[in-house]
């Protein structure tokens, strides 16, 4: 039975996915997201190690919060570095009828067809539309994550779209109409979302000692984010 690391569980999520869900948030990153709130996911080597038998005894006890929409979403970190775990995950909640869904940047290091086609919903969050950005924000290459989108469109899995808006950096009108431009290419989305940078994550690096690159940057105007985010739905309407 495959083991997994994870770094969290939150059994009644109510915002990574439709319904009601356990949300699992799995151990390491390949990205180094200027913005990332969540430093202490990065190295595959932490959280607890779980086999998918003890995760599953956990989900059949939360499954009457459910109902018909709800279930369970694996986030991180990144998801697809531990594909083989998720992928017999999300097997066995096929088996029991439980909803899965997936929370990722699309940044993996293996095959992830497998697990595609036990996954309900992908949630995907775009980091930047722009390769040369796309590496300046995130350290990662482009095409990785674009493989991965392609992947999900050619199963026709529903997608949800997020993007976290950055004074500064993702905040420009030129910018969003971009991301919409992107979007609009895509026939399988359901939802997108925009997301508001915050700065709830800055004592972790300041605790891990680890150097915070927009220190001092405010976060995000919830006007602006609204203006935005009409935009944006305008856009691909």
């Amino acid at each position: 039975m495959q083991q997994g690391r994870i770094h969290s569980i939150e059994s009644m999520g109510l915002v990574d996915g439709p319904g009601i869900r356990t949300v699992l948030f799995l151990q390491g990153c390949r990205l180094r997201c200027r913005y990332c709130h969540n430093p202490d996911t990065w190295q595959l080597s932490g959280g607890k190690e779980m086999d998918v038998g003890q995760i599953m005894k956990m989900l059949k006890r939360y499954r009457p919060y459910y109902g018909k929409t709800g279930g369970v979403t694996c986030s991180g970190g990144e998801p697809l570095l531990q594909a083989d775990f998720v992928t017999e995950l999300f097997k066995a909640c096929k088996a029991e009828n439980i909803s899965t869904c997936l929370d990722t940047a699309g940044y993996g290091n293996g095959s992830y067809d497998a697990l595609l086609d036990y996954t309900d919903l992908v949630i995907f969050d775009i980091k930047h539309v722009i390769p040369e950005k796309y590496h300046e924000l995130t350290g990662g290459n482009f095409s990785i994550a674009k493989t991965f989108l392609e992947a999900v469109i050619a199963k026709d899995i529903p997608l949800w779209i997020r993007h976290v808006v950055v004074p500064g950096l993702t905040d420009g009108e030129a910018h969003i109409r971009q991301l919409g431009k992107m979007i609009k290419t895509i026939p399988n989305v359901q939802k997108v979302e925009l997301l508001p940078y915050h700065t709830m994550g800055v004592e972790k690096y300041h605790a891990l000692g680890i150097p915070y690159s927009l220190e001092g940057v405010p976060p995000m105007e919830q006007e602006k984010l609204q203006y935005l985010q009409n935009l944006l739905t305008e856009m691909i309407a």
